[in-house]
């Protein structure tokens, strides 16, 4: 795969752990599944390091022929708690404001309508021309589908020009499949450290990325 191109023309985020921390509310939501099914509570930090692929994904191998009730017991939770809980990750804003001078949009594998609320909550709708999240596309992270649908509603092509910026070795596969610059944001501490994320460029925090498209924008959008 060719170098990474000096500056981004469009930049797509993961949501969870990049932009927004909303693990609180989602092990709060999974306890009430787990309650449901006599299993074991998790913390949020092992929610934080266990959850990856999307509830679609997931459930089916955790709860077997009965995924859809723990999917139903599930979103009934998160649909009571989760605005309450979501807060910007330190620098997340700073970052975002960097970014204005590009296109911007979010690719998540939470739940789109959940998604799109949490977006709202924080006032950031007006960052992003596209939000996407699980459920919206064919298929979920690592699949493509999702950064393309952002992307084709953003008016733009799937190339290395194109940042995608996650914080899991998860998020670096989805952008290598759809064939755009895989941006790490953080120090992947809950997903087995960097060196498990194969990434193209590295931000060990959001600060650190908002720096770069602040010094990128004084330079000049190509």
């Amino acid at each position: 795969m060719p170098a990474p191109p000096a500056r981004p023309t469009t930049l797509l985020y993961d949501w969870d752990n990049t932009l927004a921390d909303g693990w609180a509310g989602i092990a709060a939501a999974l306890n009430a599944v787990f309650a449901a099914f006599a299993m074991p509570p998790w913390t949020v930090a092992d929610t934080r390091a266990r959850v990856r692929v999307s509830l679609r994904d997931s459930f089916p191998a955790m709860f077997g022929a009965e995924w859809e009730r723990a999917r139903d017991i599930f979103y009934a939770a998160l649909e009571d708690q989760h605005l309450r809980h979501v807060a910007p990750m330190p620098g997340a804003a700073d970052a975002l404001a960097a970014g204005a001078p590009w296109p911007q949009g979010v690719v998540s594998n939470k739940a789109g309508r959940y998604l799109r609320a949490e977006v709202e909550h924080l006032g950031w709708a007006g960052h992003f021309g596209a939000v996407v999240g699980a459920g919206d596309a064919t298929a979920d992270k690592p699949d493509p589908a999702p950064l393309y649908m952002a992307l084709g509603r953003m008016g733009a092509s799937a190339d290395r020009s194109v940042w995608y910026l996650g914080d899991t070795a998860l998020d670096m596969a989805a952008a290598r499949a759809a064939g755009v610059t895989a941006v790490l944001v953080g120090d992947g501490a809950h997903d087995g450290g960097i060196d498990q994320s194969h990434y193209d460029l590295h931000f060990p925090s959001a600060l650190d990325l908002a720096a770069r498209l602040r010094a990128l924008a004084r330079d000049g959008i190509d």
